[in-house]
């Protein structure tokens, strides 16, 4: 079932399997809020078994570009378009969150964003791969993320 995610009264609706819940909550509250601040758009996400084809696209790209594969489980995902862009989000259980920025046009921006949420580890798969920057959010403490730039077609 769909679910709005409300950046105003934080909820962990859908994420409550994840050891760092709360703190997850908060990067999806913190993604919606961005979200509806800069292209207006309501962020709403699906289970995982709801939105297998997103998580399937976004495990495509990892594969291809970088050779990675999260271990850690899917709880939920959202695709859409905005601002000449598809874009798409996955939240993990391990509280890791990955987005992908693609360009519809030829030579648009195109990325994978990975943010990990307060409290967890950074998995193994991208320890070795990334270095992750830090930022402070009120709605989800200290995130830390990192990226890559897309380089093919998908």
């Amino acid at each position: 079932m769909p679910y709005l995610v409300d950046f105003k009264d934080v909820s962990t609706q859908g994420l409550e399997t994840s050891p760092v819940s709360d703190a997850l909550a908060g990067l999806r509250a913190n993604e919606a809020r961005y979200l509806k601040n800069k292209f207006n758009h309501d962020f709403v996400v699906e289970q995982a078994g709801d939105a297998t084809q997103t998580i399937d696209w976004v495990h495509q790209i990892l594969a291809e570009e970088r050779d990675l594969h999260i271990v850690s489980k899917p709880l939920q995902a959202a695709e859409f378009e905005a601002d000449g862009s598809r874009r798409a989000y996955v939240f993990y259980e391990s509280g890791l969150s990955i987005n992908v920025l693609y360009g519809l046009e030829p030579g648009a921006k195109r990325a994978v964003g990975f943010k990990l949420s307060d409290g967890m580890e950074v998995p193994e798969e991208l320890a070795e791969k990334f270095k992750f920057a830090r930022q402070k959010s009120k709605l989800a403490g200290t995130i830390r993320g990192s990226f890559f730039v897309i380089k093919n077609e998908y």
